[in-house]
């Protein structure tokens, strides 16, 4: 392999493992399921949320076909992503690239495992007598959004390709 490509699987690999371990420990041993919402700050809270859906939510369903329609096509994405990365030649887009990798891995590997994908973290801000809620959210949904500005930001501002001669 080379350098980039190595750094970009050691993304996907390291993004997948801490997903996956945040989303264990919370079930299995801090066991929120039990102690339901849990607030860490006057902004964060954890709470247990399980996604049928796609990003933030979206199409949500729990019919089998819906999610092995959702399944199909996050595979294809994660091939066609992992083709761009072996082709990637900066360093900055090719981990990237495997922080989008390893995070749809491993929300796939939730709505494999469970059905739906493990969501646990929720910002929210009070105005007033109002609570303003961001999306509920894991670790795997961070690298996602990470890697896309990150390909966003090597695109527009990154180093330029060589020329053709």
């Amino acid at each position: 392999m080379t350098s980039p490509l190595r750094a970009g699987v050691l993304a996907a690999i390291a993004t997948l493992i801490v997903d996956q371990a945040s989303k264990l420990w919370l079930l299995y041993v801090f066991d929120i399921v039990r102690r339901g919402a849990v607030r860490v700050t006057p902004f964060f809270d954890l709470v247990l949320a399980w996604n049928p859906g796609i990003s933030f939510g979206w199409f949500q369903s729990e019919s089998p076909a819906a999610q092995i329609l959702l399944m199909v096509v996050k595979a294809a994405a994660v091939i066609a992503l992992a083709i761009w990365m072996a082709r990637s030649r900066t360093w900055l887009a090719t981990v990237a690239l495997g922080l989008i990798i390893g995070g749809a891995i491993g929300n796939g590997i939730d709505r494999f495992a469970y059905g739906a994908v493990v969501d646990f973290a929720l910002f929210h801000v009070q105005i007033g007598e109002k609570t303003f809620n961001w999306y509920v959210f894991n670790l795997a949904d961070t690298a996602i959004v990470a890697g896309v500005a990150t390909l966003l930001y090597d695109s527009f501002l990154g180093v330029p390709a060589a020329k053709a001669p």
